[in-house]
């Protein structure tokens, strides 16, 4: 099975379209919750530390037919996780400065 793994170059939107697609996607992320953008985050990382055991376990009985895929398996979890940690802590920041709002 012949797979390629480098994806064609893509044409360059226009910046008047690029602007009225983020107007879009923005409009839509405020229908969003914080809840439901940290569930998918955890969902995301919990997804990703799942796909690497996996490899992890196909690599280890030899029935993986490309090692490389176990590295991007791990570098995908440890990215999922790292943005998971970060929006955490910006959210705890958040929190504790409107804590300190006295009014």
């Amino acid at each position: 099975m012949n797979t390629q793994f480098i994806t064609p170059i893509q044409l360059m939107q226009p910046i008047t379209q690029i602007a009225s697609t983020q107007a879009v996607q923005s409009k839509e992320q405020n229908g969003q919750s914080f809840q439901s953008i940290f569930q998918s985050l955890y969902q995301d990382a919990r997804t990703s530390e799942v796909e690497l055991a996996q490899k992890e376990y196909l690599l280890a009985t030899g029935q993986i037919d490309d090692a490389h895929q176990v590295p991007i398996a791990a570098a995908k979890a440890e990215l999922a996780t790292n943005l998971l940690v970060q929006v955490r802590n910006k959210a705890m920041d958040g929190y504790n400065e409107l804590m300190r709002i006295s009014l």
